[in-house]
């Protein structure tokens, strides 16, 4: 049986990692590297990296750091990717294939899309047939309005005309390899995930549906798995404010005979 995965996210905002809460409230949380190697040693099935700035500026106005201040998402994508044992996913910022083409070039193992899909469904078709479908992560953010589930774009601001399965079995018709499925409402108040969203889209399609958006506790990973068909659970709040929170989650799911891929540490390497 496939494997259920653990994804931690980081969200990268003007040069430093935050924490994000209803996709309108940040707190920084510190440099965007050494987060990567601690996720990485904890043995995290993945990694999502999501460059959220509203410019080009990723200056940390810090130059005293142990590690070098970096001016673009090239130059941190190249730290992350000598920094961890892990599948990379990265979003942000991608409107042309060209995007895409610099940022696998650079150690991305997969891309995320979210609002250039929906201005140009076909974007997804071109993505798939020049890179191939395994690499190409449609992001869904959703918000309930008058009961129904609708798909959002411009970092969850602004409505579109689509509900969220609907949306999501276009993207799957085009040619994406999996769903990134986020609750806009539930984003940083780690009171568990949207159930009903994640039941609504897991049953709609046939690729792989990551879960994300309101994680608080083990329970909630554990939760997702139970009532939805989700092959993923992501989350980014909940992993960074505990030590070895990757491991502890892992093992919680792993001793609960939930398919999960056995916890462990690994050996830190400080040349890394």
């Amino acid at each position: 049986m496939k494997k259920k995965r653990l994804i931690p996210v980081l969200l990268l905002r003007n040069g430093w990692l935050v924490q994000s809460k209803g996709f309108s409230e940040y707190q920084n949380l510190g440099n965007p590297i050494t987060a990567v190697k601690r996720l990485s040693q904890w043995a995290s099935d993945e990694l999502i990296y999501l460059d959220i700035s509203t410019d080009e500026n990723y200056d940390m106005r810090r130059e005293d750091l142990h590690n070098p201040n970096r001016h673009t998402i090239f130059e941190i994508l190249d730290d992350v990717s000598k920094r961890t044992f892990m599948p990379i996913t990265i979003g942000g910022k991608i409107r042309t294939l060209k995007d895409i083409e610099d940022r696998l070039s650079r150690g991305a193992d997969k891309i995320s899309i979210n609002t250039k899909p929906l201005e140009d469904k076909k974007f997804i078709t071109q993505a798939a047939k020049q890179f191939g479908s395994q690499c190409v992560v449609v992001s869904i953010d959703v918000k309930k309005i008058d009961d129904s589930y609708i798909v959002m774009k411009n970092s969850g601001s602004e409505i579109t005309k689509y509900g969220a399965k609907e949306w999501a079995k276009i993207a799957e018709e085009c040619g994406a390899g999996e769903i990134l499925l986020n609750s806009v409402d539930r984003d940083g108040k780690k009171n568990g995930y949207e159930i009903p969203l994640l039941q609504e889209v897991s049953q709609a399609v046939k690729i792989p549906v990551i879960a994300c958006g309101g994680a608080g506790e083990w329970f909630d990973f554990a939760e997702a798995f139970d009532e939805s068909a989700v092959d993923a659970v992501a989350a980014a709040n909940v992993f960074h404010h505990i030590d070895q929170s990757v491991y502890l989650a892992k093992k919680y799911l792993y001793d609960n005979n939930y398919k999960v891929r056995p916890p462990n540490l690994l050996g830190i390497d400080e040349t890394l």
